[in-house]
């Protein structure tokens, strides 16, 4: 047999693969879930999971079609793409039908068949979620950053998108937009939104909207930037965050009737790997995407508790000195510690990585450096998953209060105390520097 030549497609895989470490937020969560086993006293701020259980009307359906044990077509249950097609148009007024809709066994898989499939570079605003740029690096694409500053709250401008197109206009791309923000839990304005879609627009540029949380915007008033760019852009979404169905592993493309032929490409390789989402998943995410009384209830109390604790935990960081803006939905804060950064530079912490390292040995808290999400490895930001506390009993006890001001501190205190401890001992170990 003839040696195989340098060239070749999988030794240049292998290479990209080689050296890259286990997603960040997976890591972290490992991390955790050993130092617990060694006795340790840890709060679980870094893995971004939801607290809440799963709807029970969606729990009813998985059980319902649990003998549901056929291979489904590639590109998902027809019933659930029409589903799915008719969720955007409710929510978003967008008009999609089935065959527009692509079904995968969570976003993240679908995010990296789109980088497989579409030649181009992925443009990527930082800070952004974790597993974008290494899918592509895995892939071979280049990645492209686009700065954002604290002062915007950390989005994409308008401007800043138009000046990175201008220097090479009519190269293909993907740019990535998601919000509300994994991992700053900001989201845009229509003003803003209809800016980006007129550059995206005037560049023809492939959006991709990965609006996973969009349901967990915290008063409830989600805008798809497809609704100002229907031609280009691809929503993105899934039963994982807004339903809490993590595990389950089912996620959603709705694609314009433009880029079907996007679609259909990424089937086809859908078919040659996963072969088709499971289909108990499939026929239980019907119900999901159907929303109706029970769910519109589940999600106006798992909003509300979000809103209410993320409010309470930036109080109590300013409180302390740290730079951090309140969210807009989904359940992370992006706090920037660099107003103590001559005193931590004392203690030798000079960077992210450092900051957040300490932090778990010291004071037993887990969170995720801004490094992980894109920013600069000096930069003290770091990412806070403020979900660490039983959801099931806080969604139950929500259920029971007549107005939402009775989501004040005691309730929160009673059921987010973990995360509200892992808070105090941040802002003790600060201030103890």
């Amino acid at each position: 047999m003839g040696r195989r030549k340098n060239n070749s497609p999988d030794i240049n895989l292998n290479l990209n693969v080689r050296g890259l470490p286990l997603s960040a937020t997976l890591a972290i969560n490992e991390k955790c879930d050993l130092l617990r086993k060694q006795g340790r006293q840890v709060y679980k701020l870094g893995l971004g999971q939801s607290p809440f259980p799963v709807p029970q009307p969606v729990v009813d359906a998985l059980k319902v079609n649990a003998h549901q044990k056929d291979y489904l077509p590639v590109k998902g249950l027809f019933q659930l793409r029409e589903t799915v097609a008719d969720y955007h148009r409710r929510a978003q007024g967008i008009n999609h039908d089935a065959e527009d809709v692509l079904v995968g066994p969570g976003s993240k898989e679908l995010m990296f068949l789109l980088q497989l499939v579409y030649y181009g570079d992925l443009v990527i605003p930082t800070p952004s979620w974790v597993s974008y740029a290494p899918q592509a690096h895995i892939i071979g694409r280049q990645v492209r950053w686009l700065r954002t500053r604290r002062e915007d709250n950390w989005k994409l401008t308008a401007d800043e998108l138009a000046a990175h197109c201008k220097h090479d206009p009519n190269k293909p791309r993907i740019v990535v937009l998601n919000y509300p923000s994994n991992p700053s839990g900001i989201t845009y304005t229509k003003d803003e939104l209809k800016a980006i879609a007129k550059v995206a627009a005037s560049y023809k540029i492939i959006l991709l909207a990965d609006e996973i949380y969009g349901e967990l915007h915290h008063r409830g008033k989600h805008v798809s930037i497809a609704r100002f760019y229907p031609e280009g852009t691809i929503i993105s979404g899934g039963l994982s965050k807004w339903c809490g169905a993590g595990g389950w592993r089912l996620g959603t493309f709705t694609f314009p009737h433009s880029l079907r032929w996007l679609l259909d490409s990424m089937a086809t390789v859908a078919s040659e790997t996963f072969t088709a989402t499971s289909a108990p998943i499939q026929y239980a995410a019907v119900r999901a995407f159907k929303g109706g009384i029970k769910i519109e209830n589940y999600l106006w109390n798992c909003r509300i508790i979000l809103r209410r604790l993320a409010r309470l935990i930036v109080f109590k960081l300013r409180n302390t000195g740290v730079d951090v803006s309140e969210p807009d939905g989904a359940f992370y804060l992006f706090p920037d510690f660099s107003p103590f950064k001559d005193k931590l530079a004392k203690k030798n912490i000079n960077t992210g990585f450092e900051l957040s390292d300490t932090l778990l040995e010291e004071a037993g808290v887990a969170l995720l450096p801004g490094s992980s999400f894109g920013r600069p490895d000096n930069e003290l930001t770091a990412r806070l998953a403020y979900v660490d506390f039983d959801g099931v009993k806080a969604l139950s006890a929500s259920e029971q209060v007549k107005s939402e001001k009775e989501i004040d501190e005691d309730f929160l205190e009673t059921y987010c105390g973990n995360t509200l401890n892992a808070i105090d001992h941040i802002c003790d170990w600060l201030k103890s520097k």
